[in-house]
């Protein structure tokens, strides 16, 4: 049975911090509602958004670019900011190199960021197909990349109940893969306090880029952790709850200290409902 792709907005305590989690490509949000489920038990205001082309058909999504997923997470991000003096971002994949360069643009408003596979550069066949599938070369004709084994995911059962496309665009690849080369740019603007959690078996996103964006982020506060027993899709991979550990560690550890750093007399912030 596959599972809910519907954009969710769970409430938290009056009070919390908010959480802006961001879906991969060709994915959807139920790629983060465990996680955000996970999250609002702890107290925070989640939402998880749709990403434009995403959850519908894939054609939708051979007709966005990165310019349509960046002024989407622009929109969520500024409106869960209405509702919460602090705001989180989490991202897998795809999500995670939104929330790196929605971080390069706005890091003063963000109280922490969480990147969760994001790639760099692609692993397996992936950018050596967009290679030959430009205009001149061998491939030129392809419009669609098959995803013959489905999600990069090692629990079967998530795996079947993943509702993300079955194959790739080529024109959305394209667009992604010049987006993984900007973001890699901007890293050195990051400067929110930055988590970085990547699996060693990764098959799309190679480890190595892990190390390459905590290297390069401009933030003083950098946590790297290198997860084991699971594949790209770690939000719903098995042991998917050391991910929710880290990330609500983290959120509370960054809210701890900046609390601690406001005068006395400043109020708490609120988040409403």
């Amino acid at each position: 049975m596959p599972g809910d792709p519907r954009p969710f907005d769970l409430a938290g305590d009056p009070g919390g911090v908010g959480v802006l989690l961001i879906h991969g490509f060709t994915g959807t949000p139920f790629e983060m509602r465990y996680l955000g489920a996970r999250l609002a038990e702890r107290g925070f205001t989640v939402v998880g958004p749709r990403l434009p082309g995403h959850g519908t058909r894939v054609e939708d999504l051979d007709a966005t670019t990165a310019r349509h997923w960046v002024g989407a997470v622009d929109r969520a991000f500024t409106d869960l900011r209405a509702r919460c003096a602090e705001v989180a971002v989490v991202g897998q994949s795809l999500g995670g190199l939104l929330t790196l360069d929605l971080a390069a643009r706005r890091s003063s408003e963000i109280l922490a960021v969480a990147s969760l596979a994001a790639p760099l550069w692609l692993g397996g066949l992936a950018t050596a197909v967009v290679r030959a599938a430009q205009p001149g070369q061998p491939l030129a004709g392809l419009r669609r990349l098959p995803k013959l084994g489905g999600s990069d995911v090692r629990a079967r059962d998530a795996r079947r109940a993943n509702p993300a496309y079955r194959a790739v665009p080529m024109r959305a690849l394209r667009e992604l893969v010049d987006f993984m080369q900007q973001v890699e740019g901007e890293l050195a603007a990051v400067t929110a306090p930055t988590l970085i959690l990547h699996a060693a078996d990764d098959h799309t996103a190679p480890v190595a880029c892990a190390a390459r964006i905590s290297g390069a982020v401009g933030a003083t506060v950098v946590r790297r952790r290198i997860l084991t027993r699971r594949f790209h899709l770690g939000t719903r991979d098995v042991a998917r709850d050391v991910v929710v550990a880290e990330v609500a560690a983290f959120i509370a550890a960054q809210r701890a200290a900046a609390t601690a750093d406001r005068a006395p007399q400043e109020r708490e912030p609120t988040c409403s409902t």
